[in-house]
């Protein structure tokens, strides 16, 4: 690794911890706000299901912290403990969240799709890039560009798969917001605090897809200066 791309990580993983620190507070707070519908995660998004006419989709609590997912494969939105069983502003807008990536699939959200089918070739990719960009600026330093290229090439798929992200989080979250508005699951009061915490949540996928597209342009600068050299 160059020092150059050494530093840009160095400020980007500093970033994201800032945004991830005030995310996880943000969720901390409103975690303690109760909600005044009294409805836990797990119920909220049951009732966000049915009243989009969904029927095949479970919701199912798994373990660890802010480990919420939707799985579209089981067609289950997973709901970490602390949203799964809360009553709390925080849980409802992360279970209202989760709910929304259910209601893209059921919809064939193209985004979603895309980003689905993207999957296998982006796990497979990220368990050897690392190792072939490693090796592919050695061998760039003696006028060798091929390795690095296919690195490029490889770490550009994991690019492409952070930018499809953001449309996919941020259509959920506004799905999520619309539909806690409009049921009147939160209130004036509590609608707002809904809004920040899926906000900052976004931030923490804003911030790696810039990361990832700041560092793929400095390999590629690497590429180009050691063809100059050639």
């Amino acid at each position: 690794m160059t020092p150059s791309i050494f530093f840009v990580s160095l400020l980007f993983i500093g970033i994201s911890m800032v945004v991830s620190a005030i995310m996880k507070s943000r969720f901390a707070a409103y975690s303690k706000m109760p909600l005044s519908a009294r409805l836990t995660g797990r119920e909220v998004a049951e009732k966000m299901l049915r009243e989009n006419g969904i029927y095949d989709v479970k919701v199912v609590s798994v373990e660890g912290f802010l480990s919420d997912h939707y799985n579209p494969l089981n067609k289950t939105i997973n709901l970490s403990p602390d949203v799964f069983n809360n009553y709390s502003v925080a849980a409802a807008a992360v279970a209202a969240h989760e709910t929304g990536h259910a209601l893209q699939h059921a919809d064939a959200y193209a985004w979603l799709s895309l980003r689905s089918k993207m999957v296998p070739a982006v796990q497979f990719s990220s368990t050897i890039v690392n190792w072939i960009l490693l090796i592919g600026v050695f061998m760039a330093r003696s006028g060798n560009t091929t390795l690095l290229l296919a690195g490029i090439a490889l770490f550009a798929l994991t690019v492409l798969f952070t930018l499809i992200t953001l449309p996919v989080e941020f259509d959920a979250s506004r799905r999520a917001l619309a539909w806690l508005q409009r049921t009147n699951v939160t209130n004036a009061e509590e609608y707002p605090k809904a809004k920040k915490a899926l906000t900052w949540a976004a931030m923490t996928y804003v911030v790696a897809a810039m990361a990832a597209v700041v560092t793929l342009i400095q390999y590629i600068m690497l590429y180009l200066s050691g063809n100059r050299r050639s």
